[in-house]
């Protein structure tokens, strides 16, 4: 017999099998000998209270021994030859491409990736570039290259997009390329930066080994349209600039939200696009302890614990305030793309050890925000971005500084004499952040920070640090897309894909988008 129950427990206890076996007969009144084993289906911390507590969703097996747990492998087929196969253009290898991948080799495709950016061992020493000397190669950095930006985002994996496909199908399948498995049970599953490299050149391998190609270095320059449909497109090598046009009757398009010169790309050719919402604001640093404490209710976090995270949201000036992307025990990284910019972002460790915690505060923007662009088009938003990136560059003084205030300075609007120690490595430079970031971000900010600060009071300390600027959450483009067939509202054969053309917003969900549109395609092709 199998009881699926709850159990509530200390942190030190929730670590003690025995202890959870204990409690499970107490709460079914059966003797402890009849408990042969337990399955944890869901791991998280109830920080409500005074007392932290984990609950713990199991799976009870009386009188009967566990199945024995099937390797993932087992339930993906993915070591079928393709090579010979019809092939399918995908432009992008983050997480949306390498899923599409996958799936169009389960449905008998060769999947031809383009990828502008490095394989992740070539990348590291663009990212060392970056963070020693200030110097930033357009197809290779921390957003472009094997994984895209996914691969240095610490691989938060927590998603509400049940809808959109089976999450825990995409888990399953990033346990099966070396994630650890507990990311199928916490409740906010979690790779690390340091483990991610390894996982994407794993799933790299079976791509290849099934007969996928990968083109690293190749970057996609223009779409051809005939008739309202793609016919090729062309590409460019990043190392020798040569140039070359394929065909192409179907084109998965997963270039990512920070890839600019695509969207430049469609609107040229008269291929439809859109200004959609999006955020804008800083990344918030403090150090880690205080979150403990005020997340924990105590003086020092124990052992059995993590770093503590936390999520924000209100409304101030009737916009919407909130956290992004929080990441305990993390690091502030470098995220601009492209000369005379400053863009953060933040990631962490798997152990999540790291003295500080930062997150995203950002202020949601909508249309009317960008009617000094409006000429633009339907890139007034993504010129509203590059201003506003382009503003913080100037205040940072050049060499990828940032501009930055502590958190009471930044509310009294007086500029910092003395900044704290912060994790972003090319360094961080005073500021006033109303010099930087327009009014109606500041204010929206300011007025959010204060309401926040009601809710954690220890949240608001000069010993925290804005840094500016945290603007690539999301794209500022959308690119339509019928809902049924998944192609693009006018062109038929390009399917807009994920987080780039506005339909996703993390790993996860990016990751079912990339499948979605595959198996779109694959309907289409059959």
């Amino acid at each position: 017999m199998i009881k699926t129950i709850e159990i509530v427990l200390l942190p030190e206890q929730a670590a003690d099998r025995q202890i959870q076996a204990e409690q499970a007969a107490g709460i079914l009144s059966l003797p402890l000998s009849q408990i042969h084993a337990l399955k944890i289906l869901k791991r998280s911390i109830d920080a409500r209270s005074r007392q932290v507590k984990i609950r713990l969703r199991v799976e009870v097996f009386v009188n009967e021994d566990a199945p024995d747990e099937k390797n993932p492998a087992a339930f993906f087929d993915f070591k079928k030859d393709v090579s010979q196969s019809p092939n399918v253009l995908i432009a992008g290898f983050g997480p949306a491409g390498m899923f599409a991948a996958l799936r169009l080799i389960e449905l008998g495709y060769c999947p031809i990736v383009l990828e502008r950016g490095k394989d992740v061992r070539e990348r590291r020493r663009d990212l060392a570039a970056i963070n020693k000397e200030g110097k930033i190669n357009p197809d290779s950095n921390y957003c472009f290259g094997e994984g895209g930006a996914g691969t240095y985002s610490d691989g938060k994996l927590y998603t509400r997009s049940n809808k959109r496909g089976d999450i825990d199908r995409i888990l399953s399948i990033l346990v099966m390329h070396g994630a650890d498995p507990d990311i199928r049970v916490d409740a906010h599953p979690h790779i690390g930066t340091n483990k991610l490299p390894q996982l994407v050149t794993a799933i790299r391998k079976t791509i290849e080994d099934a007969g996928g190609k990968i083109l690293f270095n190749t970057k996609l320059t223009d779409i051809l349209v005939r008739n309202d449909r793609i016919h090729a497109v062309r590409i460019q090598n990043t190392i020798d600039q040569r140039e070359e046009e394929l065909s192409c009757e179907s084109l998965l398009l997963a270039t990512g939200h920070s890839a600019r010169d695509i969207f430049e790309l469609l609107h040229r050719n008269k291929i439809e696009i859109e200004a959609k919402p999006f955020a804008i604001g800083v990344r918030i640093e403090h150090p880690q302890e205080i979150i403990d404490r005020v997340q924990y209710h105590c003086d020092v976090r124990g052992p059995f614990l993590p770093p503590a995270s936390y999520a924000l949201t209100g409304q101030a000036n009737d916009r919407g305030v909130y956290s992004f992307c929080m990441c305990p025990g993390g690091i502030i990284a470098p995220a601009a793309t492209g000369e005379k910019e400053i863009v953060v972002n933040g990631w962490s460790p798997s152990k999540r050890n790291n003295p500080y915690a930062n997150s995203g505060m950002v202020v949601s923007l909508d249309e009317k925000d960008f009617s000094e662009f409006k000429s633009a088009g339907a890139l007034a938003g993504l010129r509203y971005q590059q201003q506003v990136e382009f503003n913080s560059w100037k205040a940072g003084q050049g060499n990828l500084q940032a501009p930055a205030q502590r958190l009471l300075d930044f509310l009294d609007k007086k500029k910092s004499p003395i900044l704290p120690s912060c994790s972003y490595i090319p360094g961080i430079t005073a500021a006033v952040l109303d010099d930087v970031l327009p009014q109606e971000i500041i204010q929206s900010l300011r007025s959010g920070i204060k309401i926040f600060g009601k809710k954690m009071p220890a949240y608001l300390t000069n010993e925290a640090v804005l840094v500016a600027t945290e603007s690539r959450t999301s794209s500022p483009v959308r690119i339509p897309r019928d809902p049924e067939t998944l192609q693009h509202i006018r062109v038929k054969g390009l399917f807009p894909c994920a987080e780039g053309a506005g339909y996703a917003g993390g790993i996860v969900s990016a990751a079912m988008d990339g499948e979605r549109c595959a198996e779109a395609i694959a309907k289409r092709l059959r």
